[in-house]
């Protein structure tokens, strides 16, 4: 491949998202068709948490519908794709070399935080696909951390993706669902976006002390800790971050997507 890939970071939203796709739908078909079609994703999904990091490696990971209280209709979705067991050994033995300790998980499937972004990037399910789990006791740093070790995956034709929510409080479902916006989404987004491309690191990495709004925005960080996933996985340059909006689901989810194309470094890391 001439041209690594980009990094992802994906704000998923609601299960909802599956049946009803907003303004995320189009974004991700778009940003697919201007992409090279990966060879395998690798992803980092928010609904995936673990003490260590853990790659899944089933040959045919299944749709796991890992929500309650929602349609029928969404519980029958499924997205076969292929997994990839062999890819899934090259991750886990660069998690080891940089010190990361993974676990390989030989029947571990595909969470909605990732197979319902999947359904709009690559509607055919037939590209393999493999997730590394979050760590949310470790903080940012740690997360960046497994990206940067994977980084030069993208040079192999891996599209490797952090999938949460740019900001994530679940405790305002019924204040902001009937058309009002909490007042700290829009200048949590605007912050990140700067921080991200000014390539703003230590900012970044404190976000909780320096962000506006941080514990509003995000009470807990497993949905955001992804983003350090693909910040990481952009390679040790700049990270060349370009946010694509989405619009705001509910009042208070921002579905914020970026790409990360950076790729100084990425060849030496190899």
């Amino acid at each position: 491949m001439s041209t690594p890939l980009p990094s992802l970071y994906i704000s998923h939203g609601s299960p909802m998202t599956a049946l009803q796709p907003g303004q995320v739908g189009p974004r991700l078909a778009e940003l697919a068709a201007g992409l090279q079609r990966p060879r395998a994703i690798v992803m980092a999904s928010a609904h995936w948490l673990g003490r260590a990091p853990m790659v899944s490696a089933s040959p045919q990971p299944q749709t796991i519908h890992d929500f309650g209280g929602f349609p029928e209709e969404l519980y029958q979705l499924q997205y076969p794709a292929p997994g990839a067991p062999v890819l899934a050994q090259e991750v886990a033995s660069r998690l080891a070399r940089a010190g990361l300790r993974p676990v390989i998980d030989p029947d571990r499937g595909l969470d909605h935080g990732a197979w319902v972004p999947l359904r709009y990037l690559y509607p055919q399910a037939d590209i393999p696909v493999l997730q590394v789990s979050v760590q949310p006791m470790l903080g940012p740093r740690h997360q960046f951390e497994i990206g940067r070790a994977l980084a030069p995956l993208r040079e192999q034709g891996v599209l490797l993706i952090g999938s949460g929510s740019i900001t994530h409080n679940l405790h305002d479902w019924h204040n902001y669902a009937q058309g009002k916006e909490a007042p700290y989404v829009r200048p949590f987004i605007e912050w990140m976006e700067q921080k991200l491309r000014d390539d703003d690191l230590p900012a970044l990495f404190d976000y909780r002390q320096q962000a506006p709004f941080a514990a509003q925005a995000h009470p807990t960080d497993e949905h955001l800790l992804p983003l350090y996933f693909a910040m990481g996985a952009a390679g040790s340059g700049d990270m060349g971050a370009q946010r694509i909006d989405a619009g705001i689901d509910m009042g208070f989810l921002a579905m914020d997507i970026y790409r990360f194309d950076g790729d100084q470094a990425v060849k030496a890391a190899a």
